[in-house]
C-alpha cells in the first residue's frame, strides 16, 4: 500500500491595502467637526487654506458655524500637539481613527506655496473663488506625485465636485459619514401597512396581560423588520403598535381605530389616522422623544401644540413649552434688535401664532385667548443658535424646521433635553434651504434611522395635506 505524500500548506502572508488620502474641504469640518476620524487607517490632509477658512468663520455671529469650526479646529490641535513641522507634513497618527492597527494620520499641506507647473493642470488662484482652487490644487500636486495611489477631494458642494472632475482629478466624493439610507423613499415612517388581513400571516399568538394592559406576542418573522412604537395596519380595521421586541417576539398593543380617531387634545381632533398615530405617540408617557416628519400643510405643528398645551395646562405633566428652530446667518443680528427674546424670534416662528389662532379661532377674543395661554402654559420661543450649553428640565420642548440641521447640530440639542422631559422634532424633507445638506445627509433623516430602535422614542410620518385643497395642489403639483 502506498502511502501519499503530505499535503504541504503554505501560508499566505497577509498585505495590508495600500493607504488611501483623502483631502478635505472646509464644509466638511463644519458639517462634521469630527469627520478627521471617519476615514479609519487612510490619510487625511488638510490644506492650509482650510486652516485660514476655519479661522476667519470661528469669530462669524452666526453661532451654528463659528461653533462648528472653533470644535473642529481644537481637534486638530489635539491631534498635532507636539508635532514637529515634519511630522505634521509627514504624518501625525488619529487617535481613535481606526479599532485596529494602523491608526489614520493628519498632515497640513500648505497650498499657498504650489508653483504653476505644466504638467499638472492647475487652476488658477488669482480669480474669483480662489479657495476652492488651492484646494483643489492640492488634490491635483498629490495626485501626480503618486499617480499609483489613491487620492480623493472630499467635499460638500456640488459645484467644487464637478470643477475638480473637470480638472483632471480622478476621485472626488461626497462626505457620506452620516448618510444612513441610499434611497431616502426607505426613511422609515412609523407604520407600515399590511394587504388584507394581518391575523391571515400569523401562525401562533400568545396574550399576556401587563398591568392593565393586553400584549399580544407574535413571531418575530411575521415583521422582520418591525421596531419600537412602530404602528400596524390592515385592510380590515386591525391596528395595534409594537410596544416591545427581542430576539424571536414582537410585543404587539391592539389599538381601538375609534378611540385613536376620537382623541382630543386643546379641542383638536386627528383628520386622518396618521395624525392619530402621531397623537398617541406624543401622549405616550413612555417615549421620550417624538420625530414628526411630512409635507406642509399636513399638521405637524399643530398637533405638537395642541398636545404641549393639552400636557402642560390640562394635564400638568411639564412646566414651561419651549419653542425652538435655527434662524438664518443674518438672524443672529436679532441681538441687536429691541424686545425680549421672544419678540426678536417673532419673525421666524409666526407659525406657531398661526396655530394658537387656529386652536383659538373660535374664543369671543382670538388675541386675549392667545396671550393667556401663552403666559399660562410658560410658552418661551428660542433659538437654536442659543440653546446650546443649556439644560431644560420639566419641558415640553418643539424643535421645528429640524430638516436644515446637520446630525452633529441635533445631537448637540437633543443631549440638552433633562429630566421630567420630552422633545418633539419636526420637519419637512422637501423644503432643505441648507445647500450643503440634501434628504439623505440631513441631520432629520439620520435621527429617524439611529432612534427608530430606541425604546422611548417614536416616529410618524404624516401625509396628507389637510391645511387646503390648494395647498395640496402646490405640495403635489407645484
Amino acid at each position: 500500500m502506498s502511502v501519499s505524500p503530505k499535503l504541504r500548506v503554505e501560508p499566505t502572508p497577509l498585505t495590508s491595502s495600500p493607504k488611501k488620502t483623502y483631502v478635505l474641504d472646509t464644509n466638511v469640518l463644519l458639517h462634521d467637526p469630527n469627520a478627521i476620524t471617519a476615514f479609519n487607517e487612510h490619510h487625511v490632509v488638510i490644506p492650509m487654506t482650510v486652516l485660514e477658512e476655519l479661522d476667519d468663520i470661528k469669530d462669524r455671529r452666526d453661532k451654528t458655524v463659528s461653533r462648528e469650526a472653533r470644535i473642529a479646529i481644537n481637534l486638530i490641535e489635539k491631534i498635532v500637539e507636539g508635532a514637529t513641522p515634519a511630522e505634521l507634513q509627514a504624518g501625525v497618527e488619529i487617535p481613535g481613527s481606526s479599532v485596529s492597527d494602523p491608526l489614520g494620520n493628519l498632515s497640513v499641506y500648505a497650498d499657498q506655496i504650489i508653483d504653476d507647473d505644466s504638467d499638472v493642470p492647475f487652476l488658477s488662484v488669482k480669480e474669483a473663488h480662489s479657495n476652492d482652487n488651492r484646494i483643489i490644487n492640492v488634490a491635483l500636486r498629490l495626485q501626480a506625485a503618486a499617480e499609483d495611489s489613491f487620492v480623493c477631494l472630499v467635499t460638500k458642494d456640488i459645484n467644487m465636485r464637478i470643477k475638480a472632475k473637470g480638472s483632471g482629478l480622478l476621485h472626488v466624493e461626497d462626505y457620506r459619514r452620516d448618510k444612513v439610507l441610499d434611497d431616502i423613499d426607505l426613511l422609515a415612517r412609523g407604520w407600515t401597512r399590511i394587504t388584507g388581513d394581518f391575523w391571515s400571516g400569523v401562525a401562533e399568538v400568545e396574550t399576556l396581560r401587563e398591568g392593565d394592559t393586553t400584549l399580544y406576542r407574535v413571531p418575530r418573522e411575521v415583521l422582520p423588520e418591525a421596531y419600537p412604537n412602530q404602528f400596524i395596519y390592515d385592510d380590515q380595521e386591525f391596528i395595534a403598535c409594537v410596544k416591545r421586541m427581542d430576539s424571536e417576539h414582537l410585543y404587539l398593543r391592539v389599538e381601538d381605530r375609534h378611540h385613536l380617531m376620537n382623541r382630543q387634545f386643546w379641542g383638536l381632533t386627528p383628520r386622518n389616522l396618521e395624525q392619530a398615530m402621531a397623537m398617541a405617540l406624543l401622549d405616550d408617557s413612555n417615549i421620550d422623544m417624538t420625530v414628526l416628519t411630512g409635507p406642509a400643510g399636513s399638521g405637524k405643528t399643530l398637533i405638537a401644540l395642541a398636545y404641549g398645551l393639552h400636557a402642560i395646562l390640562e394635564g400638568g405633566k411639564y412646566s414651561k413649552l419651549i419653542v425652538a428652530r435655527s434662524t438664518p446667518p443674518i438672524a443672529e443680528d436679532i441681538g441687536f434688535l429691541p424686545g425680549t427674546e421672544e419678540e426678536k424670534m417673532a419673525p421666524w416662528l409666526a407659525a406657531f401664532d398661526d396655530n394658537l389662532e387656529i386652536l383659538h379661532g373660535a374664543d369671543e377674543s382670538t388675541s386675549g385667548s392667545i396671550d393667556y395661554v401663552k403666559e399660562r402654559a410658560n410658552i418661551q420661543f428660542k433659538s437654536l443658535n442659543f440653546m446650546r450649553g443649556r439644560s431644560f428640565n420639566n419641558a415640553y420642548i418643539i424643535i421645528d424646521e429640524a430638516q436644515g440641521l446637520t446630525q452633529f447640530q441635533l445631537k448637540s440639542i437633543i443631549s440638552r433635553v433633562g429630566s421630567d422631559s420630552k422633545i418633539v422634532v419636526l420637519g419637512n424633507l422637501a423644503q432643505i434651504d441648507n445647500k450643503y445638506i440634501s434628504p439623505l445627509s440631513s441631520g432629520l433623516t439620520y435621527l429617524v434611522e439611529k432612534s427608530k430602535a430606541y425604546a422611548h422614542a417614536g416616529i410618524m410620518t404624516i401625509g396628507g395635506i389637510v391645511r387646503s385643497r390648494l395647498a395640496a395642489f402646490a405640495e403635489e403639483q407645484l
